[in-house]
């Protein structure tokens, strides 16, 4: 049973083309190769607004996107996109993030005097760049895009952040290796698609959901007090304030469970006890 669930998620077609956030070298490319095969065929998005447009459209059959990391916490907005564009979670995968200082082949540290990377890469290595606080610090849109460009414009006096292999790719070299500031640094990743999942309701053990209530005393405690009754285990909760309604938030919810039963029987409670609530994803929880 567990075989063909694996194949099917996995393998169920090998011309598949999955969108990435990034370029090939980047962390979402390394997801994809780790999540399906090495060869897979990408569609690189530069942002995840363009990953969202490449799913929609058909030009991609499968996402791979970021939804939070064990430092800078959760990425909300792709919660909101996921849930906009009614897509749907089918499965995750965990990344163990290590961020290297790279640039052109015979320079030093000293030689920089700019770093380009994702807002989140720097994040991550605060810590190393305060060391350099002459170093400039450039955000930009992909941590693989940077090395790349540093490699074809043969940019020298700046560095990127990015991954090894982002740097074997193109050719730089490691000035200072593993900068990221904490060593278990680890983002997870959703694979999301346009329909839902197909794993039997037996390797369902995690789910994403959003709901809203009414603004009253106790409203989210009893909320709670259902998913503990229920055995569900609670993985994260956060709160998104709605745009067009003042001081009414929208809560998105990562849960975790034994039994598929336990999370109907939430689920059928909660549906009734919220305002509005919805399933963004049914899927096996592979967190190590």
């Amino acid at each position: 049973m567990k075989i063909g669930i694996f194949f099917c998620l996995k393998v169920w077609n090998m011309n598949a083309k999955i969108a990435i956030q990034g370029i090939k070298g980047s962390f979402h490319h390394q997801v994809a190769q780790e999540y399906y095969y090495q060869n897979v065929e990408v569609d690189e998005c530069l942002s995840f607004e363009e990953l969202i447009d490449s799913l929609m459209s058909g030009k991609s059959d499968q996402a791979v996107m970021a939804i939070e990391n064990s430092i800078a916490g959760p990425i909300i907005p792709n919660y909101a996109l996921i849930d906009k564009n009614n897509l749907h979670i089918i499965g995750e995968h965990y990344l163990d993030i290590h961020q290297n200082f790279m640039a052109l082949k015979g320079q030093k540290i000293e030689d920089i005097l700019e770093v380009h990377s994702h807002p989140m890469a720097l994040l991550q290595c605060m810590e190393f760049l305060k060391k350099y606080p002459n170093i400039k610090l450039v955000e930009d849109k992909d941590t693989a895009e940077t090395a790349r460009r540093i490699h074809q414009n043969q940019l020298k006096g700046i560095a990127a952040i990015a991954s090894k292999t982002a740097s074997e790719m193109y050719d730089l070299v490691i000035l200072a290796p593993e900068i990221q500031t904490i060593n278990n640094n680890m983002t997870r990743f959703v694979i999301i698609n346009k329909a839902d999942n197909f794993v039997s309701k037996n390797e369902i053990n995690r789910a994403s959901i959003k709901f809203e209530l009414d603004h009253k005393r106790g409203s989210l405690a009893a909320v709670l007090n259902v998913m503990s009754d229920c055995k569900l285990n609670l993985t994260k909760i956060q709160s998104l304030p709605k745009i067009e309604t003042p001081w009414k938030y929208s809560f998105f919810v990562d849960v975790t469970f034994e039994k598929y039963e336990d999370y109907a029987k939430a689920k059928a409670l909660l549906t009734i006890m919220a305002e509005y609530f919805k399933v963004l994803g049914e899927y096996k929880n592979t967190k190590p």
